[in-house]
């Protein structure tokens, strides 16, 4: 062979070579370059395992600051099955699980072998099962630390709070409705595995912190809110009806005080309670008025000039409307009166003239305007509309029965709103239930202002109206609904249910009664509505009027409106009785303090010491009154563990107490002349260890330039 052609030869291997280089150059180029990023992406997915942590919730608050519903923290229980496979030891892992977690084996061996990158075991476990995993160190479990929502009145306002299930999502109730403000953004743990599945050791574990939701605060009070359900209680007690519901408005804004229902149940527990105990009367169901809805035709009455204060009607004890004759609930009738004495006897004659002096058309107006048959807009879900013949189908006898309160139904929002236009100057407020969102510091991120739908009456005739309602309460059916001191307007009705078969039934009512204080310058509407009270009477002015009273009375005393005029018979001051503070104390001890007080005590929990109080003290009440002391021990604090004692200095008593009873410690109030003002030398000294039920002693003075009396 010729040189020429080795070297031929050498030439042509050389390009091959130099081609297979090129080649290989431009796929190492290729995979670092262009497919770089992708394969970084695939080796990390290879090596890290992410736990999902969720963030808090955020707070909701009554409208004073008042904590409703908190999250805690919990520890939850993790599976990472892929590591669990590795282990090849599945089995026996399953079986240490489910005697440690108290479930079944066979539950925990499908979660742990299940083809997802982590799983939840179970929540909130105990100190004792954390531990014991702990020490166990099963391959691919671990614990966490899991929020979970805690609700610390309890039952208190449930229905409106509603709740969150165990994965932080809200299910009911104003969870639900501001779900994805109150939720925050979730965090991630990152911890690197080698190719065996097995933690590396020293190796990165990346915490990203979840971000925390926005607090709600509610327009809710927790004082009216507690008040209002105290007389629930004593309804269902002693009426056993099938529900009750109570609604207290602020007419001027809109604002709703206080929603409350029964039966309830407690959020904490929400499993244990049948559906139906969670159903928000309030919005959800619809129900005929009865008398109350003559607040509706008297306004349109008056607004479009078909009657004047001095018209005269004659009441025989019926009226004939197109050849039906409707009965007057007094059989003999009320004979000749004026129109105040019709609405203060509720006279159906008088109203059914007043209907039929109005037309379909003219009445249709004022129904549509005041929102009846369609939805308010307030933030929980499931409002109802109720149900308005349409106004085409009209006959006069439904114009008849319309007018004083049969064959349309409303809900008790509906009514209660309607009133506060009545009753405000005539503008239809919007409801709402939420005042503001707040970040983790506190500031305010959106506020919602006071919104006015329309004007619906004029401030004239809203006026004369509320004159006329007031004479109900004075010397109508509504005296139950007295309170003394305040002027009050309202509007009793008992109205039958519809019987299953047609017609109405001969048993079965509901009583109602609807009402605002004071008159001259209303602060508070309230309606109460008890569906199928048990025994006789069972009329509104006799079932609803006296928890009215209660309810309105104890709140404007609570809120400090001005008495408008003093009792003949016996002084406002000695009627009354301000609430004494005993939080921290014996629950024994807080009963005697509260007795004295002239007060009455009911308990929530079963601990033995008092961690809250719903009136807070130096709230007036009336003597008598119910004061709910919690007995719920604060979450997180453990009998067998010390307590770190705080520095209290410069803190209110109230915030002092709140404070050392969130951490199991019992303040102990000391000053001259009597404990005043805010906290100075406190014993033990702040960082002092104690144990759980220890004593400290805080010497409380007036802020420098403020002197002490006797």
């Amino acid at each position: 062979m010729s040189n020429i052609e080795i070297r031929k030869r050498i030439t042509a291997l050389f390009f091959v070579l130099f081609l297979i280089f090129v080649l290989l150059l431009l796929r190492l180029g290729y995979l670092q370059i262009v497919k770089g990023t992708w394969y970084q992406e695939k080796a990390l997915e290879n090596r890290i395992r992410e736990i999902v942590v969720e963030p808090k919730r955020g707070v909701i608050y009554d409208r004073n600051g008042n904590e409703l519903a908190v999250s805690i923290d919990a520890e939850g229980c993790y599976a990472i099955p892929a590591e669990v496979r590795k282990s090849d030891k599945e089995d026996e892992i399953a079986r240490e699980l489910a005697g440690i977690l108290d479930m079944e084996e066979k539950d925990v061996y499908g979660l742990i072998t299940k083809d997802q990158q982590s799983v939840w075991l179970k929540f909130k476990l105990k100190n004792e099962q954390v531990k014991e995993l702990r020490e166990k160190n099963l391959p691919g479990i671990g614990t966490i630390p899991k929020p979970q929502r805690y609700y610390p009145n309890g039952n208190l306002a449930s229905h409106l709070l509603g709740f969150a299930g165990d994965y932080n999502q809200g299910l009911e109730g104003m969870e639900s409705a501001f779900d994805k403000q109150l939720a925050g953004i979730n965090g991630r743990l990152l911890v690197e595995y080698d190719a065996a599945g097995q933690e590396i050791p020293e190796s990165t574990r990346k915490y990203i912190e979840p971000e925390q939701g926005l607090n709600v605060v509610l327009t809710i009070d927790q004082t009216i809110q507690y008040i209002a359900e105290r007389e629930l209680d004593k309804i269902m007690q002693e009426r056993s009806p099938k529900s009750a519901t109570i609604v207290v408005m602020d007419p001027n804004t809109g604002d709703i005080l206080a929603m409350a229902n029964k039966p309830d149940f407690d959020p904490n527990e929400f499993q244990k309670y049948p559906a139906e105990s969670r159903r928000i009367g309030a919005v959800a169901d619809s129900y005929e008025p009865g008398s109350t809805f003559k607040i509706v035709t008297l306004a349109a009455a008056l607004e479009e000039g078909v009657t004047e204060p001095g018209d005269q009607f004659y009441d025989p004890g019926y009226i004939k409307v197109n050849g039906e004759t409707i009965n007057c609930w007094a059989g003999g009738g009320h004979g000749s009166q004026t129109l105040a004495e019709v609405v203060q006897n509720s006279c159906n004659p008088g109203f059914i003239t007043l209907g039929l002096r109005l037309g379909t058309q003219r009445l249709y107006k004022y129904i549509n305007g005041f929102g009846f048959g369609s939805q308010l807009g307030i933030e929980l879900s499931g409002e109802a509309t109720g149900i308005v013949i349409p106004e085409d189908q009209v006959k006069p006898v439904d114009l008849a029965t319309i007018s004083m309160g049969q064959a349309n139904t409303v809900t008790p929002l509906q009514m209660v709103t309607a009133l506060s236009a009545i009753v405000n100057g005539g503008e239809l407020m919007k409801p709402h239930l939420v005042k503001e969102l707040t970040d983790r510091e506190g500031d305010v991120v959106k506020r919602f202002e006071p919104e006015v739908v329309r004007q619906i009456i004029s401030e004239e005739t809203s006026k004369l109206e509320r004159e006329m309602l007031e004479a109900v309460v004075s010397k109508g059916s509504g005296s139950n609904a007295h309170i003394e001191g305040y002027s009050v307007g309202g509007k009793t009705g008992t109205a039958q249910k519809p019987a299953p078969g047609g017609g109405y039934s001969a048993t079965d009512y509901i009583a109602s009664f609807i009402g605002f204080a004071p008159v001259d310058d209303p602060q508070l509407v309230a309606i109460v509505v008890v569906d199928t009270p048990k025994g006789y009477p069972y009329y509104g002015g006799t079932v609803a009027a006296p928890a009215f009273r209660e309810v309105v009375g104890d709140s404007l005393r609570y809120l400090e409106v001005p008495v408008r005029y003093e009792s003949e018979e016996k002084a406002a001051d000695d009627e009354e009785t301000t609430v004494p503070m005993v939080i921290n104390l014996p629950v024994d001890k807080a009963e005697n303090v509260l007795r004295d007080a002239g007060l009455v005590s009911e308990r929530s929990g079963s601990g033995q010491v008092v961690y809250g109080q719903i009136p807070l003290d130096g709230v007036k009440v009336k003597k008598g009154s119910s004061v709910l002391l919690s007995l719920h021990k604060p979450e997180g604090v453990q009998d067998d563990e010390d307590r770190i004692v705080p520095n209290l200095k410069g803190k209110s008593m109230r915030d002092a107490a709140q404070l050392l009873g969130e951490m199991g410690l019992v303040l102990v109030p000391e000053g001259e002349p009597y404990p005043t003002g805010v906290a100075g030398e406190q014993q033990p000294a702040a960082g002092t260890s104690l144990p759980q039920g220890g004593q400290v002693r805080v010497k409380f003075q007036p802020p420098s330039g403020i002197g002490v009396t006797p």
